[in-house]
């Protein structure tokens, strides 16, 4: 398994991409977002996470983060407010209704908000997890910070509370590509332009949700893909260049998506691009 990038769902003005949205959530689900297992592993590691732990995870997608800490023991809570597409996938991996793959104990997946979890019984969350990394665009700092400080009262006093974020520029071989995107979608459209990475993006993330900083760590994700066609597939799944999409004609987009990609190109035909992720463990009070 290749070693995700942060999936996006900002709205932007003006005609929309014609878009399979299911295509899209398989190509995310089978390509892209297994990317950041790296960061997944040295997290669960970290906080031990197990059986006892209650985990919700902010921004759960098709679920494989949450997956991961199923098989660990953990009870886990997904929620999104992301199209079902998405969910549909959680939902088959974590609550699939057949004789040989009974439901993982204690899973839930719910479409909405962390409030929309707040009338759920039972005992308050020990870990809450956002692993969609920010840093690449603009607004997403704002965007998770909200996020936390409606999913901060859902757990129990002192939990740890899991933020991901790009590493520096000069160490994240995936900004070269992402540029791509920036220059294409209409800079006039506000949220959603390329940003560089602070280094004191999720501390100030962390702070403004009224979290208390305690520890971080750098974890090397490399994008890797079995070729050009499935880097570009893999890539659009995230929602990142739908901006572009919208501005500039789809082709001249996969077209030039394509070309940046070349420099990551291996003699074997595959694409290997390292990046190092940062993330930061933070307490509610």
């Amino acid at each position: 398994m290749t070693p995700t990038l942060v999936r996006q769902h900002v709205r932007h003005a003006g005609r929309s991409p014609r878009v399979d949205q299911r295509a899209r959530a398989r190509d995310w689900s089978e390509i892209q977002e297994r990317m950041l297992v790296p960061l997944y592993e040295s997290v669960y590691e970290r906080l031990e996470v197990g059986a006892g732990t209650r985990l919700l995870g902010l921004g759960c997608g098709s679920g494989l983060a949450l997956l991961m800490a199923a098989s660990r023991g953990a009870a886990v809570t997904g929620v999104d407010s992301a199209g079902p597409e998405r969910l549909a996938l959680a939902r088959q991996r974590l609550l699939p209704q057949s004789w040989d793959r009974p439901p993982r104990a204690g899973a839930r997946i719910v479409h909405g908000s962390p409030r929309d979890v707040a009338d759920a019984e039972g005992p308050a969350f020990t870990v809450v997890t956002a692993f969609e990394p920010i840093g690449c665009l603009t607004g997403d700092a704002e965007g998770l910070s909200g996020l936390l400080t409606a999913a901060a009262p859902l757990a129990e006093r002192g939990a740890a509370v899991v933020l991901a974020g790009w590493g520096p520029p000069e160490r994240c071989a995936t900004s070269s590509v992402l540029r791509v995107a920036a220059r294409l979608a209409d800079p006039q459209r506000g949220p959603g332009g390329w940003r560089p990475t602070l280094r004191d993006d999720l501390e100030e993330v962390a702070q403004r949700a009224g979290l208390r900083a305690d520890g971080s760590g750098r974890v090397s994700c490399p994008f890797g893909y079995a070729d050009v066609d499935s880097a570009v597939r893999g890539l659009k799944s995230t929602g990142l260049f739908d901006a572009a999409d919208g501005t500039t004609d789809q082709a001249q987009v996969d077209k030039e998506l394509t070309e940046a990609l070349h420099a990551h190109r291996r003699q074997d035909g595959t694409v290997w691009m390292p990046n190092v992720f940062r993330y930061l463990i933070a307490r509610t009070p």
